[in-house]
């Protein structure tokens, strides 16, 4: 018996909990699988409390729960328990094996992952606590992406509203992210508004934002001279500038608490020990680098190699194979794993194209197999994985002098996809 199974079978009881926003659905078995505590909490302090009470005299015992994030997990931890997160996958896959004819309620998924924990517990691998800073950094990273969608989407509906009564505002204007975009329409809100304020007041404006350069100034000028020849009928215009005036005011809100993001998630960046590790990769810069360490973390135990984090990450790909002569392989892309991650890699991918030669040179080499932009840079992601990681256990920042003498040294087929 090894030593894991050995270690196991010294725990008593086994937990679980069926979480949900309002109450949770708590089960312990023993170590014959016999169910002897079950009730239910609600989700507030007295139900914590409660399940503080009723399972103290066990001690910190293993609980199994189907997420790794969220205030139930951080009451598990502060309550002492060894919290196992369950992949939703997983979970669905041990709730099947205690009810095969897919019956499902809370009670019975609170069971069927305390068995689970029981039985196949001592090969998963518990949750260990995060730092404070690495946590913070995290959601604040997530909601800064989110705000950022939000803001997206707010430009899409400005974009058609205009398209629907100003579309010199529209052609005068291509990027939309832009605060200046956003101070025309506030300055201009219609055609007839833009008419009636005249060439001097244009020409002012297009000044005090320092839009005149090189012909933009000029070509503008010219849009603006006949934006109302081609715009929305009256009723249009008042509804949809109504619309665009709200639009925004929201994108001036938000932008200034992407502002407020902005300065918290580089000041904790500068204090985390890590900071020069990420911040030297080719692209990272101020935004890529933090949200890789927020979603990597500084726990050198949490991998046990870079497949693992490859996998987390959703750059290696899901290979099936069937029959006797394995005549059947399909490979495709690894949909369950920490999207975040996902996404802030493709931007490193990315962003390093313009900035180290083997990574365009990679890339390259699998687009011109008649891979897609995005699989080129999944399969560039995954590549970067490997420095990374090795980069994060020895803890030193990446040097592309060192890189090309380690590709030369092991004889890298990229090496010779670079030769004339």
């Amino acid at each position: 018996m090894s030593d894991p199974e050995q270690w196991w079978q010294q725990h008593r009881v086994f937990g679980a909990v069926d979480w949900a926003s309002e109450k949770h659905s708590v089960i312990v078995v023993n170590q014959a699988g016999k169910i002897i505590e079950e009730f239910e909490i609600e989700h507030s302090a007295l139900g914590w409390k409660k399940f503080r009470e009723k399972l103290q005299a066990y001690g910190s015992i293993p609980f199994a729960i189907e997420t790794s994030r969220g205030a139930a997990v951080e009451q598990l931890l502060e309550a002492g328990m060894i919290v196992y997160p369950l992949n939703p996958k997983s979970a669905q896959a041990y709730r099947e094996r205690k009810a095969p004819s897919g019956a499902k309620d809370d009670w019975l998924d609170a069971w069927s992952f305390a068995d689970a924990l029981r039985v196949d517990g001592h090969g998963w691998k518990a949750l260990r606590p995060e730092q404070a800073l690495i946590k913070e950094l995290r959601l604040l990273c997530r909601d800064e992406v989110s705000l950022i969608q939000q803001r997206t989407a707010f430009i899409e509906q400005l974009r058609h509203a205009l398209a629907e009564y100003y579309p010199a505002a529209l052609e005068a204007f291509e990027d939309w992210t832009s605060v200046s975009a956003w101070m025309f329409l506030e300055r201009f809100p219609t055609p007839h508004e833009l008419a009636k304020a005249g060439k001097r007041k244009w020409q002012n404006f297009l000044h005090s934002r320092r839009l005149w350069g090189s012909n933009e100034g000029t070509r503008r000028m010219e849009i603006f001279a006949r934006a109302i020849e081609f715009a929305g009928s009256l009723p249009t215009v008042k509804a949809k500038s109504l619309l665009a005036l709200s639009l925004v005011q929201m994108l001036f809100a938000i932008e200034k608490q992407l502002a407020i993001y902005r300065q918290r998630i580089e000041e904790l960046f500068a204090r985390h020990p890590d900071h020069e590790l990420f911040g030297s990769l080719p692209g990272a810069g101020p935004k890529i680098a933090p949200r890789l360490l927020s979603e990597i973390g500084d726990d050198r135990q949490r991998f046990d190699d870079v497949q693992a984090l490859q996998c987390l990450a959703g750059t290696a790909p899901v290979t099936k194979r069937s029959g006797k002569k394995r005549k059947y392989c399909h490979v495709h892309q690894r949909w369950a794993c920490n999207k975040h991650l996902r996404h802030v890699l493709h931007l490193l991918a990315d962003k390093s194209l313009s900035r180290c030669v083997w990574a365009e040179t990679y890339y390259q080499f699998h687009r011109q197999k008649n891979q897609s932009h995005a699989s080129a840079l999944r399969r560039l992601a995954n590549r970067w994985l490997k420095i990374i990681y090795k980069m994060w256990l020895d803890r030193t920042p990446y040097e592309p002098e060192l890189h090309h003498h380690n590709q030369l040294k092991h004889g890298s087929w990229i090496l010779q996809l670079k030769q004339p």
